[in-house]
């Protein structure tokens, strides 16, 4: 069906001569009944009632004081009802002219509410085809596999920076001059890497459409070295030959105890911060000396295995010997039922003098190059850092890979640290 019930103004010139009516196609004119005047004074009663003006046309008003268009005609010999709006937002006029239109469909024998529903559905595809309709969808199937963290960041900043620009653009339709245009308003910012993660994501996103058939090919593929760059910077982290000197600072960390055993356990099991900060003492299998993480709390979303050395289960021991927390084993000083801040360890690494010299996540890094350094093979390291798995299958159930490997290293890796401090006393 191509006649689509739009109900732009129409004029009687435009319907055809005198308009007949909206009962049948053959029908004559009743006269016009109504004015606004009678309209706006209308008011409610204990029961709904009507007001008519002609043509099928009148205002029905319900007790509570809403006032609605309705529009009564008869096609293929049945009697049938179309709405045509609410009173004050359609106005006299606006339902008159409305009228004519579903008149003038009925002389072309097309059913106006059929139109009007077809209109409808045309309009709810057209939309379920925008960036924005598509871009919350593939958010929506992927969030279950991110952070509630993550999730929402993703969808903040493609609700700022984004959906304004070309969330209503047909999905099919986008170019990539229109991308690049959105991310150079990013860049003026000074947000470079932001907005390389935004191309990114809108990749994403046009790829799913694609799998979907809702987009023919991945237009943001085109932008590849079109952004600003900027020189990428790491994470600062300690060299072997400056571990003496750090843990001798750390052994006699004047701060706060829990987080100077805090630091200590960090460097011992080279988890990420968050991982660390965020530990609670039910994740302790005390019986095989192994730290469970829940795949919840893992940055790729998959359960994760740290061997512990002894020196790691001394660590626990003695914060466990500190009673502060029952569930947290690092709570925080103000508020017990919560775990420690973010920037508590990386405010003690800036008191022991590592400002700009040392990250809480820079710990990673140096394990992994004295590992590696050391002749530790390379897939026992990337399994101990959690790093993602390339092949998905295989990922779902590798969290236990290399286990007898890792715990040798993870002892290995705390006698290491234990000879180093003490050639920090020595020195």
């Amino acid at each position: 069906m191509s006649h689509l019930i739009s109900f732009h103004p129409l004029t009687t010139t435009q319907v055809g001569g005198n308009f007949g009516g909206i009962l049948s196609s053959d029908q004559k004119c009743t006269p016009m009944a109504l004015t606004d005047l009678a309209i706006r004074q209308a008011k409610p009663r204990e029961k709904p009632y009507k007001l008519t003006d002609g043509d099928g046309l009148y205002l029905l008003i319900h007790s509570q004081g809403g006032k609605y268009w309705r529009l009564k005609y008869r096609y293929q010999g049945k009697e049938k009802l179309l709405s045509l709006g609410v009173y004050p937002d359609i106005s006299l006029a606006e339902a008159r002219d409305r009228c004519l239109q579903a008149r003038q469909l009925l002389k072309s024998q097309l059913d106006p509410s059929q139109v009007k529903q077809e209109q409808k559905r045309s309009s709810i595809l057209d939309e379920e085809k925008t960036l924005e309709f598509i871009a919350r969808e593939w958010h929506a199937n992927r969030q279950s596999g991110w952070t509630p963290r993550h999730a929402s960041y993703v969808l903040k900043r493609l609700e700022a920076d984004l959906f304004p620009i070309l969330g209503g653009r047909p999905i099919a339709h986008l170019t990539a001059s229109e991308l690049l245009s959105t991310l150079r308003l990013v860049e003026k910012r000074g947000a470079i890497e932001m907005a390389h993660r935004l191309l990114q994501t809108v990749g994403q996103i046009i790829r799913y459409a694609v799998i979907t058939g809702r987009a023919s090919r991945d237009i943001s593929s085109d932008l590849k070295g079109a952004l600003e760059t900027r020189p990428v910077r790491h994470h600062s982290f300690l060299k072997a030959s400056d571990l003496p000197e750090f843990l001798t600072r750390l052994n006699g960390y004047e701060g706060d105890f829990q987080t100077r055993l805090a630091l200590r356990l960090l460097v011992l099991t080279f988890v990420r911060t968050g991982e660390l900060r965020q530990v609670k003492w039910d994740e302790i299998d005390w019986t095989d000396s192994l730290w469970r993480l829940p795949a919840e709390r893992m940055k790729m979303r998959r359960p994760h295995l740290v061997p512990l050395s002894r020196q790691a289960i001394d660590t626990l021991k003695t914060l466990r010997s500190l009673g502060k927390g029952k569930d947290w084993i690092f709570p925080s000083q103000t508020n017990l039922e919560r775990c420690m801040s973010e920037n508590t360890l990386l405010y003690a690494l800036y008191r022991m003098g590592y400002h700009s010299r040392a990250t809480g996540h820079g710990f990673r890094a140096t394990a992994s190059t004295i590992l590696n350094e050391q002749g530790v093979r390379s897939d026992v390291i990337e399994r101990q850092l959690a790093h993602a798995e390339r092949n998905q299958v295989r990922a779902s159930y590798n969290h236990a890979e290399y286990l007898p490997e890792r715990r040798l290293m993870m002892q290995q890796w705390a006698d290491f640290l234990d000879d180093q401090q003490k050639k920090g006393k020595l020195s």
